[in-house]
């Protein structure tokens, strides 16, 4: 695994792979994700899937079923980030420094943590570089 295609994807990229907009039958959103999640070498945490899951659960009318096959190929597919006191501690300090909520500075630590230099959102600012090795990139930018 290369620097170059390792990276975190945030829960917000993971659902816009995983559905379409009924509003939008071409959102291309959807194809922007896919392919962003098959060229790269994608990192998720705990709380990225947990967030997936309950999204998918209340929003799109995922099944039990469907959520137990999605959590299977994450585990199979990705690299699935456990969530750890170095992480909580990590995450506090990123808070200070950049003024980030709880759960985006949980993101953030964990990217850090796991060495990706990139991490795919569209819920923080686009550009932002964190501690000189992480740059946020929102992968939509460009779409709208």
């Amino acid at each position: 695994m290369t620097a170059t295609n390792r990276c975190f994807v945030d829960s917000n990229i993971w659902i816009c792979a995983a559905t379409e907009s009924e509003d939008i039958p071409s959102d291309p959103r959807h194809e922007a994700a896919r392919t962003l999640i098959n060229q790269t070498k994608p990192h998720l945490s705990v709380q990225v899937m947990n967030e997936v899951s309950v999204n998918l659960l209340r929003k799109f009318k995922f099944t039990e079923g469907a959520i137990q096959t999605l959590v299977r190929s994450f585990y199979q597919k990705y690299v699935v980030c456990p969530l750890d006191e170095a992480t909580l501690l990590a995450a506090s300090v990123v808070r200070q420094r950049y003024n980030l909520s709880f759960w985006d500075s949980m993101i953030v630590s964990t990217a850090l943590q796991h060495q990706c230099p990139i991490l795919y959102t569209e819920d923080m600012a686009h550009g932002l570089l964190i501690h000189d090795v992480l740059t946020i990139v929102n992968p939509f930018k460009s779409l709208t």
